[in-house]
């Protein structure tokens, strides 16, 4: 395939390489530089050949080795990204308008997401409920661009930004180039800034830094013979350190609207590490978000900065009965982190959890616009002129509906991908008798879940024989499974059919089977370890032959009932040894589980996704559909 010709918007500016702990914003060109004979397919190449000394870089572009050169770290505007943004002002000079369009959680969903996961609520039953007939389709990248567009058109002084989550866990439409097509897509939509999530961390962080700075990857290459040009728009990372006083990132972006200046601070959660396969983010370390904020707020006021947005990718949990425009019983880490900031902030862009919400905590305006792309927030804010002052701030979610005009470019870029990725995405892999769906504590009090308990199933058939791990018992991590596998029986052309797309989508991550052995007292141990404390929960998906009950009023620590943990309807023993498979996320203690690195006799196997193909291979038939398992596998006690 040749390389299409770029359009004007691609070649507005060449992306640069940021090395670990030195990015900073204004990047200058300083020279071209050599590398070798000058030809390289990422930044990586250049460094590797040509170390750059303190405060200088290497950045490809067009296979040519690009030397950049940058203020040191820690001094002067170091972190501060500046524009006059428009002219004139509001009430005879008074005041300033600006807008910021916000989201978080996109995943890479490029096109709509199948399902209850591609709607939006708008009414509640008169118990409360969720009133299901008032769903409304939502998201997809085309007409979400085409809304980011009609925001930004109603006034010169506007930016787009993203709470984390941009990419990782992603379809397989942007997964199976790395997460490049979704960086393009942001680059025709125009985001400027971008909060590194958690997610942003799945392929580790030197692939992170590619998304910055472009460049093939360094081993499947630019797969659709195009080239990457890495992002236009800026990634933060104020509390995710690379050394003393270094971070991964730029802190914050400062932005100057009519004179007056607004800093964008832009992290990811504290507990990032324990989300994300450590060996991604050795060397990294995730730092307290209030101490990182508040500890910002003097060096920013010394540059003349009086307003303050925090881009953060964490979140809060609504009531139930709460609309994606309001915040009913919010509770969660974001609701600390609004209490605990520094009145100088004035706004808290959040995610990470998925939830819809916009209200005001402890003073300062917050909110969240759920997930993959189905709702854009609407922020405008009012400031004092003459101290810079934010002197009101309001929001609104709006919903992201199919009914708009979709957006050409992106449009393109969508079409081409599909061309390269469609022969293997509609290739069905087996069949469903009724949707699968991922389960949540919200859905199901056990936080049992159909889908989680058949990919537990499937990785323990994998692992079974002895030659391939002997193993008894499979735990699958409910973050890891991503969507839903759906059937509509209202559909008389939906006859459950599997395709590989859809399955990928389930499992995006391309972890591997790992089978190790623990003892009984530690499967027990790590049953508890679903409860870290008083507030979360994560509930581990059992494969069939597995059961136990734990008791919701317990105290952490003491929640399971050892007598009750069972494996083929016979209690486990303390002493006694069992071979475990999990997912190579959760093996070295992805989501807190720090038992599984206890275990010994450790064996690879099969990739995750290739296990759940076996097994809907091996057990389904266009004719003999699989079954939904019974959510009988874990029972919950007062």
């Amino acid at each position: 395939m040749q390389p299409s010709a770029p359009r004007a918007r691609d070649v507005a500016r060449p992306s640069v390489f940021l090395l670990a702990g030195a990015f900073v914003t204004g990047l200058l060109l300083a020279f071209h530089g050599g590398c070798g004979n000058n030809e390289c397919t990422n930044a990586f190449d250049c460094q590797a050949e040509h170390p750059a000394p303190e405060g200088h870089g290497w950045t490809c572009v067009d296979h040519v080795c690009q030397a950049v050169t940058f203020p040191p770290p820690g001094g002067g505007d170091t972190d501060a990204g500046t524009g006059d943004a428009g002219t004139g002002t509001d009430d005879g000079g008074t005041t300033v308008s600006v807008k910021i369009i916000a989201f978080n959680d996109f995943h890479g969903q490029l096109e709509p997401a199948a399902g209850s996961g591609g709607q939006i609520a708008q009414a509640l039953l008169p118990d409360g409920g969720v009133d299901t007939t008032s769903r409304v389709n939502a998201g997809g990248a085309v007409y979400f661009a085409r809304y980011v567009a009609d925001l930004r058109a109603k006034t010169p002084n506007s930016i787009v930004v993203s709470a984390g989550d941009l990419i990782g866990a992603t379809p397989l439409l942007s997964a199976l180039f790395h997460d490049e097509p979704t960086i393009e897509a942001m680059n025709d939509i125009g985001l400027d800034i971008s909060a590194v999530g958690n997610h942003e961390f799945d392929e580790g962080g030197s692939e992170l830094l590619r998304m910055q700075a472009g460049g093939c990857h360094p081993k499947d290459g630019c797969q659709d013979g195009t080239g990457f040009t890495g992002a236009k728009f800026k990634f933060l990372a104020a509390n995710v350190a690379t050394g003393p006083d270094r971070t991964l990132f730029p802190r914050y972006d400062v932005r100057t609207f009519e004179g007056v200046k607004i800093a964008f601070v832009g992290m990811t959660l504290e507990g990032t590490t324990t989300l994300v396969t450590p060996t991604g983010i050795a060397g990294l370390q995730f730092k307290d978000e209030v101490e990182t904020v508040n500890a910002l707020v003097p060096e920013l006021k010394a540059q003349g900065v009086n307003a303050i947005v925090v881009i953060v990718h964490e979140g809060g949990v609504p009531a139930v009965n709460s609309l994606y425009d309001e915040c009913k019983g919010i509770t969660g880490p974001i609701v600390d982190i609004a209490a605990n900031l520094d009145p100088a902030v004035s706004v808290i862009v959040s995610g990470h959890t998925h939830n819809a919400y916009n209200c005001t905590l402890s003073g300062k305006l917050v909110t969240s616009a759920a997930s993959v792309g189905r709702l854009v927030t609407d922020i405008d804010l009012t400031l004092d002129a003459a101290t810079g002052q934010v002197v009101k701030a309001q929001a609104q979610n709006l919903i992201v509906t199919r009914t708009v005009t979709p957006d050409p470019e992106v449009t393109e870029l969508i079409t081409r991908y599909k061309g390269l990725t469609s022969p293997l995405e509609n290739r069905v892999i087996g069949w469903i008798d009724q949707t699968l769906t991922r389960g949540s504590i919200q859905t199901d009090p056990t936080g049992q879940s159909t889908l989680g308990f058949v990919i537990a199933d499937a990785q323990l058939e994998a692992t079974k024989p002895a030659n391939l791990g002997s193993a008894q018992i499979a735990f699958m991590n409910p973050g890891g499974v991503r969507a839903d596998l759906v059937r509509d029986p209202a559909d008389p052309n939906d006859r459950g059919a599997v395709t590989y797309g859809e399955a990928f989508t389930v499992q995006p991550f391309g972890n591997t089977l790992a089978t190790l052995t623990l003892t009984g007292a530690q499967i027990e141990r790590l049953l508890e370890q679903q409860w870290p404390n008083a507030t979360t929960t994560r509930i581990l998906h059992p494969s069939a032959g597995f059961t136990y009950a734990f008791s919701a009023s317990a105290p952490t620590g003491s929640k399971v009932d050892p007598a009750s943990i069972q494996l083929n309807g016979v209690t486990l023993d303390p002493a006694g040894t069992y071979r475990v498979t999990v997912n190579s996320f959760l093996a070295p203690g992805g989501d807190g589980f720090s038992v599984l690195p206890e275990g010994t006799n450790l064996l690879g196997g099969a990739v995750d996704s290739d296990a759940l193909e076996a097994y809907l291979a091996a057990k389904s038939s266009q004719g003999t559909p699989l079954r939904a398992p019974a959510l009988d596998r874990i029972t919950r006690l007062p």
